[in-house]
């Protein structure tokens, strides 16, 4: 089999990776594999549309692939050190041979028989080539082409970019107004490289707010009561420390833990009951635990230490949002509810922001900050006397070049609205749309070929879609705590297995397992590939039968060589408490790995686990879910199962024997999925006998 995979970003790399290493793990032929990259070096966004001091929001413990780590000591690396691990993952693998760089992939079109044309134009032909191929591997990514939003009178603007053309700080030139639209991470990336700049004035103007999401989790009750007078080197999420107003200070040297490895999985995803998988009784605890930590950190909680820019109570809290029908016992229990967050990890910005909203003039709300913030409290990071003015979006740039804003009726309007301000650079840090301009191209429309896929209309798993199962698309899907890469891998072990080796997926992959890991996005949002990270994994995983339980890790703790009671301790608590990464989905299934065990219970994800503050980690995130989660599982488990054998007797009491024609009792037909997703319909007698 051939296949072609487009983009050389880090859906690409695993996907090419895995097509080149089938044969060994599936028991296929081997396969030869295409990478198509535009850019002169493998990286995608990370490597083609960076800026000076940009780093990823993801752990490097969640961000790195299964079976090849990202080396220390740092929890969060730099794009430039990102793109690097690529590329080492390139030669570790040796995927260089494969890959095409330089190379535009002008279109693909489908063969007349069955298959795939891939056109491409090589930066040093002068003329395109062709590729046969039997499946396309889409991996070009979420990031490429900008989004610009319509503003009238923007013209008037002396400078207008897009963020993805902003590189070093030099850009702002000196003594500038700079107006930011966006608060995304990249929004507040920009604010901050303006406001370290020697700008006269910094804006950042929302549409409806944001959350600030902490990177690391908290530090523990044990942890502030060992803090120090030292602080210097503070971490840049530091936690809260206990007793400030006795002196107490931070102590630099414990590090706590990133957020998007802090979360247990035990009765989370692993053994949750579908009704409790489906429903959002998970995300109101895990709502009002942060809230908690919030306001017990910082005095706040519109998001850590965020004062201004608040979402609006419908996208804030899930539950003022739209309710979708349940069963009806669920129903009693609880509701379904949308909900679309998507916290913003780049927090380097909000003591800029929230510097003109704290609390300072005298009153309840004054009091009320100074009597908590002596008991328990968040270092504040200093801004040197400067701050970023939070702004409604803008209505318009008028004729003389003035920005006018609209009336949001929040704080920031009012503090602007009498103020005459004149940007003299626009940043559009809008983000992105979906463009796969070699996909449906105008020739193979006019020669009347259907119509091929979009990542929108992938509706198995978000993959692939059902009638079309040799086209993928890999990495079109956005967590909200989580990473994009280790998501990218699972989806190309999900759809590699399905072309090569359907026999191996264990059961069809029913819609019904799909809702649980959405992010259902409000009406008109940008945004509408929203997942929930730790359950998405996880149901790629169960696709793939990669999700070992209890049973499977009693049975390879039996089985290791090194069976002594440390490695066994190990691969018990990792798999319980902690986090779903990628590599716990290796000790088993159709990718299994020899080396999983190992890496597993060494040291650096050992570590996630004993990083965790003892208060509000290993308590407030594992042992309080687990007690609450754990027997309503199993009380939903007991009410199915009995439920089932109710309904079962039920039914045999009620059947009334249907026409019969030439001995046979003929059957409703009923849709039979299979593996790959396409529904059968089967029609199946049983005979009298």
């Amino acid at each position: 089999m051939k296949v072609a995979v487009i983009g050389g970003g880090p859906a690409g790399l695993a996907t090419l990776k895995y097509l080149l290493e089938a044969h060994q793990s599936l028991g296929c032929k081997p396969v030869e594999a295409r990478l198509f990259e535009y850019h002169h070096q493998v990286g995608g966004t990370f490597a083609a549309r960076t800026y000076e001091d940009a780093e990823l929001v993801s752990s490097r413990q969640l961000t790195a692939f299964s079976d090849f780590r990202s080396p220390g000591p740092e929890d969060f690396i730099s794009a430039k050190k990102y793109v690097q691990f690529l590329n080492d993952y390139c030669t570790k693998f040796n995927l260089w041979p494969h890959i095409r760089l330089q190379t535009r992939v002008v279109s693909v079109t489908r063969r007349q028989d069955s298959g795939h044309v891939v056109r491409y134009k090589a930066h040093d032909r002068e003329t395109q080539e062709e590729w046969q191929c039997d499946a396309v591997a889409v991996c070009s990514g979420l990031h490429v082409e900008p989004n610009m939003p319509k503003l009238k009178g923007i013209e008037k603007v002396p400078l207008v970019f897009h963020s993805s053309k902003f590189k070093v700080r030099k850009q702002f030139g000196v003594d500038k107004t700079v107006l930011v639209l966006g608060a995304g991470e990249t929004g507040s990336d920009m604010a901050y490289l303006a406001v370290t700049s020697p700008t006269r004035r910094v804006l950042m103007c929302h549409r409806d707010g944001f959350h600030s999401g902490p990177q690391v989790c908290p530090l523990s009750l044990w942890q502030y009561v060992r803090a120090t007078a030292n602080t210097k080197s503070l971490q840049r999420n530091p936690g809260p420390v206990l007793f400030p107003i006795l002196g107490r200070k931070q102590d630099p040297n414990e590090p706590g833990i990133p957020i998007d490895i802090s979360r247990a999985n035990l009765f989370d995803t692993t053994y949750a009951h579908p009704i409790l998988r489906n429903s959002m009784i998970l995300w109101h605890y895990y709502y009002y635990y942060i809230n908690t930590i919030l306001w017990l950190s910082a005095g706040t909680t519109t998001g850590m230490d965020q004062w201004v820019g608040e979402m609006s109570p419908e996208r804030h809290h899930p539950s003022k949002s739209k309710s979708a029908p349940q069963p009806s016992l669920s129903a009693l229990i609880i509701a379904h509810i949308t909900l679309q967050v998507f916290f913003n990890k780049s927090t380097r910005i909000v003591p800029y922001i929230s510097e003109p909203y704290r609390p300072r003039h005298p009153g309840p709300e004054l009091w009320k900050y100074a009597l908590r913030s002596a008991l328990i409290q968040r270092p504040l990071e200093k801004s040197n006397g400067r701050h970023v003015d939070m702004a409604p979006w803008p209505e318009e740039i008028d004729a003389d070049g003035y920005v006018r804003f609209t009336n949001n009726g929040r704080p920031e309007y009012e503090r602007l609205k009498h103020e005459r301000i004149k940007p003299d650079i626009v940043v559009f840090a809008t983000g992105y749309t979906q463009s796969l301009p070699f996909l449906n191209s105008p020739e193979s429309l006019q020669a009347g070929q259907q119509k091929y896929p979009l990542p929108g209309e992938a509706d198995v798993r978000e993959i692939w879609k059902r009638d079309e199962p040799t086209v993928g698309f890999i990495g079109f899907v956005r967590p909200s705590f989580g990473a994009i890469p280790p998501l990218a891998e699972m989806q190309a072990q999900l759809w590699i297995v399905n072309l090569l080796a359907p026999h191996k997926i264990p059961r069809p992959l029913s819609p019904n397992d799909e809702p649980h890991y959405r992010l259902l996005p409000p009406k008109g949002f940008r945004i509408t590939y929203g997942v929930d990270h730790e359950s998405y994994a996880y149901q790629l995983a169960m696709d793939m039968n990669s999700a070992p339980g209890l049973f499977d890790i009693l049975r390879i703790i039996m089985s290791r060589k090194d069976n002594s009671f440390g490695a066994a301790w190990r691969l018990f608590i990792m798999w319980s408490f902690g986090a779903n990464l990628n590599t716990k989905f290796r000790l088993q299934g159709p990718w299994r790995w020899d080396g999983a065990q190992d890496l597993f219970i060494s040291e650096e994800f050992w570590q996630t686990i004993t990083r965790r503050p003892l208060l509000f980690g290993h308590i407030a995130v594992s042992i309080i879910p687990m007690c609450i989660f754990g027997p309503l599982s199993l009380i939903l488990w007991l009410y199915a199962t009995i439920a089932g054998f109710g309904k079962g007797a039920l039914r045999l009491l009620t059947t009334v024997p249907g026409p019969e024609v030439k001995g046979t009792r003929l059957n409703k037909c009923v849709p039979e999925p299979e593996a790959n997703g396409k529904q059968l319909s089967r029609c199946a007698p049983s005979s009298r006998h």
